[in-house]
């Protein structure tokens, strides 16, 4: 029996602890230096190289586009190129420490098997050791077609691909994921690496022990999950459901459905055209323009909304609630909105019919300041212990959908909107939404293996 153990991403540690392997384990091991069934496979010579020892590895076989290649490491980095062949072939970096004393036989453990199937190619890169131990660092290069499905799954390491025109997986014990645009649906997962990907022609899952999740377009529904890191997207068609243990998400354009939430991190979405459900433990949340149903809360952050053209239920524990809402609003329903000890600020055109509902718990300190062009009636209303409420009611423009306001120790502000400041608003954090993303996906973009020269 082999055991292995991991050192760090990209290299291992072997110890022999029993009998020598059951032939059946043999039978699918392609040892260095012998020949596929279904292609080459060529081991070059173990050259010494300062302080290093290292060998390669180099093979190819037969395939046709629209297959899939099915690869599984038992540990190190891996890098996907597409061009236009009717064949995968790989090339394997294997380098050691020269001064361990097994170093050249763990350069000989180390053994690739490559064979055509009928779903495509099948590839498994594994490691045996006896009597020997040390570090292997283990890169393999790869270059498959271009209208082709990758399924990949490596010990400990990194993942890179170019554009990928089909169905990819992509599983690693801890390293990084960085992928081009890919034509299919895609599941990317590290232990607890970052991921990048540009754009997804179909459903994604990505998942993290605590990196970074970076993505650009996604026409399908994606469900994204960081143990703490960011997440960030361009957009989202269908649903979305992006969590993250403590860290922010961003999103420029929601689709469908939005389902986010993060323990600690802020909330920041540009456009949303369905419903919206947001939270955080204590950050703020921001969303530049609400269409659908939207419920947004926050332990202790601010919210803020540009342009509030549905329904919205914002609750926050501490932080204070901005909203600016527009006439007339495309998906009329009542609003709610409530802060324990912050003030709510409320931007209203001149001409939205709309019934207000104001209070403010402790109204002894705190008021209900209304412009002059909006009709309230102000009451007072003494509590059992001791505090005086206040509340303001009035139907503007002849009433209609309810806009409920709570606080318990804030101001609460009505204020007559200027329609030509509340466009350039949007406008203004629109564009900043934008080039934080656009910025994003140029690091994205940079990060992935460089294009060979293509035929």
């Amino acid at each position: 029996m082999v055991l292995l153990k991991r050192v760090h991403a990209g290299f291992l540690r072997s110890e022999w602890a029993g009998a020598v392997l059951g032939g059946v384990l043999a039978s699918l091991l392609v040892t260095p230096g012998t020949v596929s069934a279904t292609g080459t496979d060529e081991q070059g010579v173990v050259a010494t190289s300062g302080q290093r020892l290292t060998s390669e590895l180099s093979g190819t076989v037969g395939t046709r586009e629209g297959q899939r290649l099915h690869l599984n490491l038992d540990l190190g980095n891996v890098v996907v190129r597409t061009q236009s062949v009717n064949q995968v072939s790989y090339h394997v970096h294997l380098e050691t420490d020269a001064s361990q004393k097994d170093a050249k036989q763990l350069l000989k453990n180390f053994a690739v098997s490559a064979s055509e199937t009928s779903e495509g190619v099948y590839m498994r890169g594994q490691t045996f050791g006896r009597h020997c131990s040390g570090r292997l660092w283990v890169t393999m290069e790869l270059t498959i077609p271009r209208n082709y499905s990758l399924d990949v799954s490596t010990g400990g390491g990194n993942i890179e691909t170019e554009d990928i025109n089909g169905r990819v997986s992509a599983t690693t014990a801890g390293g990084n994921i960085r992928a081009g645009n890919i034509g299919g649906p895609a599941r990317l997962e590290t232990d607890g690496g970052h991921i990048n990907v540009k754009n997804v022609a179909g459903e994604l899952y990505a998942n993290t022990g605590g990196g970074h999740i970076t993505t650009g377009s996604v026409s399908g529904s994606a469900t994204l999950h960081t143990g703490g890191g960011h997440i960030r997207v361009a957009s989202v068609d269908g649903v979305a459901r992006l969590t993250t243990g403590g860290g922010n998400v961003t999103l420029e354009h929601s689709g469908t459905e939005l389902f986010a939430e993060t323990m600690g991190g802020q909330i920041e979405v540009g456009e949303a055209t369905g419903l919206v459900r947001a939270k955080t433990g204590g950050g703020g949340i921001r969303v530049v323009r609400v269409s659908g149903p939207t419920n947004l809360e926050t332990g202790g952050g601010s919210i803020y909304l540009t342009q509030v053209d549905g329904a919205v239920r914002a609750t926050t524990g501490a932080g204070g609630i901005t909203a600016w809402f527009v006439s007339p609003p495309k998906r009329p329903g009542a609003c709610d909105l409530q802060s324990g000890d912050g003030d709510i600020v409320v931007y209203l055109p001149r001409q939205l019919p709309i019934t207000i509902d104001a209070q403010i718990q402790l109204g002894d300190e705190h008021h209900v300041i209304a412009d002059p062009a909006f009709p309230l009636k102000v009451s007072y209303d003494d509590a059992s212990n001791g505090s005086r409420r206040v509340r303001a009611e009035g139907a503007l423009n002849g009433g209609g959908e309810i806009l409920r306001l709570r606080t318990v120790a804030g101001n609460i502000r009505l204020m007559l909107s200027d329609t030509n400041k509340q466009v350039e608003l949007y406008k203004q954090q629109m564009t900043q939404l934008q080039q934080k993303m656009e910025s994003q996906l140029r690091v994205v973009e940079k990060s992935l293996p460089a294009k060979e020269d293509q035929p």
